[in-house]
């Protein structure tokens, strides 16, 4: 019986696929001219062009196609763009317009049918979550309460490692790095730290994979029962996980059992957002949204997904590019000594100062974007943009990766790793600049980007300043492994590893 299911779905498909194709040549005569891109197969598209790093496959198709490519991910029509001037008309000219999400299974299984920020249509609800994600977590204000967190770890961080490297022992980067931002994140977003009680970081991890997978059921719907990569299987593993997870937490705060470790000086994300469970979203409307369960564990899970990894998958990068190029290290080391010393380790206030740390963070960012492909815009109208027509529900694709090594902005050494083409450049990581946007632009952009970079310039200084860095193995630094691994953050597929000197006197 199942078999014959499938082969009547394929059968189906085909057919519609048939149906599909026709109408948009048809279509496209009539003088609506899509912009170019290469002939797509029945039912998938061009699916099987993407490979296992998007990324860089829709970069090299762009070089033959443009900076705004059409592509049709199997029923999908999906636009790329991979110049700055071309992101500039979605993301501020027409920014509007393109402000929508598309509906993934993954946000219907993690965010729990997109009730958290990321995912979530832009109108009232997404503007009210928006509004309390940066008035409770994201605000100057709020990153500056967060301060004792911070140092409290780094002098945890610094001891650990110092610790290892008395005794000689090689450093796994990826993990340290890895769980001193969850530790800062989960206490500020928690007020608590979980230790080993749950497996919850691979959860997290889990969930920004799968989150970047081109998963066959949303293109092609009519395949989705059969769920033939088991996405929907491990989604709903996940769901369940996050949902145990999330659950246990709002029931210890009801009892009024939240195992506070410490007097805080700050009132915790979490704690302010259980305290608006099953009141109204807007009181002044005529029928208010009560927010629920579901609401709340579907914002917590954006705020964790996008603080643990995107921060430490950031860094680890840095480091990498650091070790690749001793001279940079080295420059780095120089300019910490200037302005710190070595008799003691990097404080906050020492942060604005450090101009070269800047040069190579947003360096880095060029390279090594937070999110190769951005979260992918869907446009709400029919528009026509630099001549194009983008029909109403087509997915944008902004291709942060492809822009970073854009010879036309960078010039021929775009693919080099040097921190001085930032020197007295204007250039900032606002979104105001559309050559670099690993934050996004416009009204769909991250608004928590300088609590990130606290963390990630914190940690870096503090990690580079206190330790000098050897490759293991008589690895030398342009044999380091730079391999990527595709989701909707871009980490190494290797762990970094390191063998750390401590260096500062006293």
């Amino acid at each position: 019986m199942s078999y014959t299911i499938a082969l009547f779905l394929v059968l189906l498909g085909t057919l519609c696929s048939f149906i599909y194709f026709f109408r948009t040549l048809t279509t496209n005569k009539n003088d609506r001219k899509l912009p170019p891109g290469p002939a797509p197969l029945p039912i998938i598209g061009n699916l099987h062009m993407l490979g296992k790093l998007p990324h860089q496959s829709l970069h090299h198709l762009a070089k033959k196609f443009g900076p705004i490519m059409s592509i049709n991910l199997g029923y999908v029509p999906t636009i790329v763009v991979s110049s700055p001037e071309a992101v500039e008309l979605f993301l501020k000219v027409h920014d509007i317009v393109f402000a929508g999400r598309p509906k993934l299974q993954t946000s219907d299984y993690i965010t729990f049918g997109a009730k958290g920020m990321a995912f979530t249509q832009y109108g009232s609800y997404w503007r009210t979550v928006r509004k309390w994600c940066i008035l409770h977590l994201l605000s100057a204000s709020k990153v500056e309460s967060f301060a004792p967190v911070r140092k409290a770890e780094m002098v945890s961080l610094v001891e650990s490692v110092r610790t290892m490297a008395a005794k000689g022992e090689t450093l796994n980067l990826s993990q340290q790095v890895g769980k001193v931002v969850e530790v800062i994140m989960s206490r500020v977003i928690f007020g608590r730290c979980f230790d080993d009680e749950i497996e919850f970081r691979p959860l997290i991890e889990e969930t920004m994979y799968l989150a970047g997978v081109f998963n066959l059921s949303d293109y092609v719907p009519f395949l989705a029962p059969l769920d033939l990569q088991g996405i929907k299987t491990r989604l709903k593993r996940i769901g369940n996980g996050l949902h145990a997870f999330f659950e246990k937490l709002i029931d210890e705060h009801e009892r009024g059992s939240k195992n506070i470790e410490e007097q805080k000086s700050y009132t915790d994300f979490f704690h302010v957002m259980v305290s608006l469970l099953n009141r109204p979203m807007n009181p002044n409307e005529e029928n208010p949204y009560i927010i629920g369960r579901e609401n709340i564990k579907a914002i917590m899970v954006d705020m964790v997904a996008a603080s643990f990894d995107t921060t430490t998958t950031s860094i680890e990068w840095t480091l990498s590019e650091l070790l690749r190029h001793p001279r940079v290290m080295a420059g780095l080391q120089q300019e910490l000594e200037t302005v710190v010393g070595r008799n003691r380790m990097v404080e906050e206030s020492d942060l604005p100062k450090l101009t070269y740390l800047d040069m190579v963070i947003k360096e880095s960012f060029r390279l090594h974007p937070v999110a190769p492909l951005l979260v992918p815009h869907e446009s709400t109208e029919d528009i026509t943009v630099n001549g194009y027509v983008i029909p109403k529900m087509s997915r944008i694709l902004v291709n942060t990766w492809s822009m970073g090594r854009d010879h036309n902005v960078w010039s021929d050494n775009a693919e080099e790793f040097i921190p001085e083409r930032f020197e007295d450049s204007s250039i900032d990581l606002r979104g105001h600049h559309f050559q670099l946007i690993p934050f996004g632009s416009g009204r769909r952009g991250c608004p928590g980007m300088q609590l990130g970079l606290t963390n990630m310039r914190l940690i870096i200084a503090q990690l580079v300043h206190c330790f000098d860095w050897e490759l293991p193995d008589a690895i030398l630094p342009n044999e380091l492994d730079m391999t990527e691994k595709f989701g909707i953050t871009l980490p190494r597929a290797n762990h970094l590893v390191a063998k750390p000197t401590f260096r500062l006197v006293g």
